[in-house]
């Protein structure tokens, strides 16, 4: 029976991957918190020695340092979590011949253009979020030729907090809110995510072939203006109660952070439907089902 460690068992990806995996074989899930096996990438030790304990075939990485903004005062802990651990995992599933699992990020990128880039695209990270997470790669192509390297963006769940949430929340509290309208992206559900990982380490399974880098995300492409908006007609279209009465769209100058975003999102996803055989969603479908799912209907 395949068993497979599970690092970052609690984040929104995670949690769905606990489900997913689960139809696999024995998962063995660790997170921050953990005492009895080490899940906290803060302890590149620790991970090791959990990867050494429980001895899996698969390995996949969850865990990351995501808070974009704090990770341009946090530089030391953002390298360390999404690079120099990850780093000891690809080593150590090396080691014993193992797949390993990561999820990357289109900042990756540097948002220029309006296409959507595939992965052999040149890359040129605009903050230190996207610097770490594109040294992890790296960490993982040198060091462990078996592995998947999954780029998503634009991340939600019923779990956790984000955009979709957010933008619930709010709804039900202002009348106006003024929204970036020139970033874009695809949202792509925690639960997609999730089964498209198994889907694969089943397909790999089966033939131990195409390894290295996709983009995993839903198909289709929005802004994080008509994101809300759709969340909105959603919610009002199932009954919700909102007070929200005027949505504006204004640049991203309009609300300035200490890290930089990308205004080109997109990531082309066709690599992964044609490796994996698999159609992705229109980003549309899983943002209205966890839309409904979040209100209760």
């Amino acid at each position: 029976m395949m068993k497979i460690l599970l690092i970052g068992k609690n984040g929104q990806v995670g949690w769905e991957l606990q489900r997913a995996l689960s139809t696999l074989g024995e998962v063995v899930a660790v997170d921050y918190f953990d005492t009895q096996l080490c899940g906290d990438l803060t302890n590149p030790e620790g991970i090791a020695e959990t990867i050494r304990i429980v001895h899996p075939d698969v390995v996949v990485n969850a865990a990351a340092h995501t808070a974009v903004d704090k990770a341009e005062s946090e530089q030391a802990l953002s390298g360390l979590i999404n690079a120099e651990s990850v780093a000891v995992i690809a080593k150590e599933t090396a080691n014993i011949s193992a797949l390993l699992i990561h999820y990357s990020t289109d900042y990756v990128f540097d948002g220029q253009g309006s296409h959507y880039r595939d992965e052999e695209e040149q890359t040129g990270p605009l903050n230190v979020y996207g610097e770490t997470k594109l040294a992890g790669e790296e960490a993982i192509r040198k060091l462990n030729n078996r592995h998947f390297i999954f780029r998503t963006s634009w991340v939600y769940a019923t779990r956790g907090a984000n955009f979709a949430k957010t933008m619930l929340k709010l709804a039900r509290e202002r009348e106006t809110l003024s929204i970036i309208n020139d970033q874009f992206g695809a949202p792509t559900g925690a639960e997609l995510l999730a089964d498209c990982t198994a889907h694969a380490i089943r397909f790999e399974k089966q033939d131990k072939s195409n390894y290295g880098v996709y983009h995993l995300v839903a198909s289709g492409e929005t802004t994080w203006f008509d994101y809300a908006n759709y969340i909105f007609d959603v919610a009002r279209e199932n009954g919700e109660s909102l007070v929200i009465d005027s949505v504006t769209g204004v640049p991203t100058s309009s609300y300035p952070t200490p890290a930089q975003r990308p205004n080109n999102s997109r990531l082309c996803n066709r690599k992964f439907q044609q490796t994996f055989d698999v159609i992705l969603p229109d980003w549309k479908e899983g943002v209205r089902r966890v839309v409904i799912e979040v209100l209760g209907k």
